[in-house]
């Protein structure tokens, strides 16, 4: 009778609703009633809020005076959201009868949609350029590129997650881990929804973020929903709890950083940098340490900047070396009104342009007085950054938000960037002693940010992979050309050391 009842409520989910929105449909776990969510014209929200007048015709029961939580489940992400809360809930029932709600849902929907998937799938393969099926050397092959769901707002997660899996070393050593099982007896294999009673210490970042990229580039489905790493970011990096929009650098940045700290610490008693160590293709030499000992996220995103400050009183220079993992690059202000590739008027912004203003030397503001050790006081000076050591993934991120007044306002600037042979010996400190070739760097996946602010808009990205170009849109991968690519406006930018020679044009 149960399962009838499920089954009765997702149909309904699935076909209609209140205002006939087949979009996030919440299905209300008191009453079985189905309305759009809180993201489409908010009838679910109404719902609640209907429930709450007390009922003036009929006398009012003892169970009818307690104020009930109204709970709903998001039927595509099977997330759970209560409205007295005004917060979306991970815990269960004693009984964990939301856990038994979602997982018949998902019998139910691989068994009811299996015919379905199978026949839109022809469709895709059946398709032009932009489909499932691509012409290789007068073969067809398939399109294996798998989409991430949009759990609310998420984009800014599933645009850095596509590029990172694009970044073959990167993603490959992560593939290559051995699982952590967290979860045994009868819950082993199961697909996961954490509860608070699980506990902290039941998470593993490194783990859920080896499942996701495990999932991508299969071919075995459409879109991937990566709710289970979603969670962990919630229990480890509180700044990106709720379902508002985040900035996708602030998001890679805290995800890198973790990623470091967790393969430090090992799990199961073995330490991943052990595993690490073992690995040939990332040497001693291509490891930079931040914050202890390297890691893989160290030694391929890692390289070391040399910060130079000299006072212009006593001419006193002061040198330090900082790790970094990305550089932020300010688009200069000349170039703020030059909005498309295409647009007449103004000069056009290039990355040089950008690596330039970041590098080249520059008289420190009355805000920004450096403290003379000779002088002993603060005085007047120049700073002057060098890269004293270049990584194998430069990943570049343009400062695309700015604070004016009480306004983060978007500079929506076109930059002009290469895919290949972007050559950065000129920035180097000692670029006497690098190869021809180890200076150059090929594009391997672009972020994009649409729209005008950074707490709104859409993230999607670019990358290549083994050859071909893909637009990555949450759910939606297609296939696309190295035009489409550079006409974007570039957000983050990810650059791969070049390994073999090319006779491609430099920057």
């Amino acid at each position: 009778m149960f399962l009838l009842l499920v089954l009765v409520i997702f149909l309904y989910c699935i076909s209609k609703s209140m205002c006939r929105s087949n979009k996030s449909p919440w299905v209300c776990l008191t009453c079985s009633s189905v309305h759009c969510g809180r993201y489409v014209n908010g009838h679910a929200k109404k719902h609640y809020e209907d429930a709450q007048i007390p009922m003036t015709n009929h006398k009012k029961t003892e169970k009818q005076d307690k104020v009930q939580h109204t709970v709903c489940m998001d039927c595509s992400s099977y997330s759970t959201y209560c409205y007295r809360c005004d917060d979306f809930v991970v815990n269960d029932t004693k009984l964990g009868l939301v856990q038994k709600v979602r997982e018949h849902l998902q019998n139910l929907e691989n068994s009811a949609f299996t015919s379905d998937r199978h026949r839109k799938r022809k469709l895709l393969e059946n398709s032009s350029l932009n489909s499932k099926l691509l012409k290789v050397n007068g073969s067809t092959t398939a399109l294996c590129a798998t989409g991430l769901r949009n759990l609310g707002n998420t984009c800014f997660m599933n645009a850095i997650l596509q590029s990172l899996s694009n970044i073959q070393q990167f993603c490959c050593y992560f593939k290559e881990l051995p699982a952590v099982e967290l979860r045994n007896g009868k819950t082993a294999g199961r697909r996961t929804y954490h509860t608070r009673s699980q506990g902290d210490n039941n998470v593993s970042l490194v783990e859920e973020f080896r499942k996701t990229l495990c999932a991508l580039w299969q071919g075995s489905q459409t879109a991937f929903s990566p709710e289970s790493l979603f969670y962990v970011v919630w229990k480890i990096m509180p700044n990106f709890r709720g379902y508002q929009q985040q900035d996708a650098h602030e998001f890679m940045r805290y995800l890198l950083d973790h990623l470091h700290l967790e393969l430090q610490g090992g799990f199961n008693g073995v330490s991943r940098s052990v595993i690490l160590q073992e690995n040939s293709s990332l040497s001693a030499s291509n490891k930079c340490c931040i914050n202890g000992a390297s890691t893989v996220v160290t030694a391929i995103f890692g390289g070391i900047l040399q910060n130079e400050v000299n006072c212009l009183i006593c001419g006193t220079e002061s040198r330090k070396f900082d790790p970094f993992l990305d550089l932020s690059l300010d688009i200069p202000s000349q170039f703020r009104n030059k909005r498309t590739k295409n647009q007449e008027n103004g000069p056009m912004c290039t990355l040089r342009d950008c690596l330039r203003s970041f590098t080249d030397l520059e008289e420190l503001d009355e805000t920004e007085l450096y403290m003379c050790h000779k002088c002993k006081k603060k005085q007047k000076s120049t700073k002057k950054f060098w890269i004293q050591k270049l990584p194998k993934v430069l990943c570049l991120h343009l400062k695309r938000f700015h604070w004016t007044a009480y306004l983060r306002n978007k500079v929506d600037t076109y930059v002009e960037f290469p895919l290949r042979g972007l050559d950065m010996k000129c920035y180097l400190l000692e670029p006497e002693n690098s190869g021809p070739e180890s200076c150059l760097y090929d594009l391997a996946a672009v972020v994009v940010h649409h729209g005008s602010g950074v707490g709104s808009g859409h993230y999607t990205a670019y990358a290549a992979h083994e050859g071909r170009w893909f637009h990555f849109n949450d759910s939606t991968v297609t296939l696309t050309d190295e035009e489409t690519v550079v006409k974007a406006k570039a957000y983050i930018l990810f650059y791969v050391e070049r390994q073999a020679k090319s006779g491609s044009d430099k920057l």
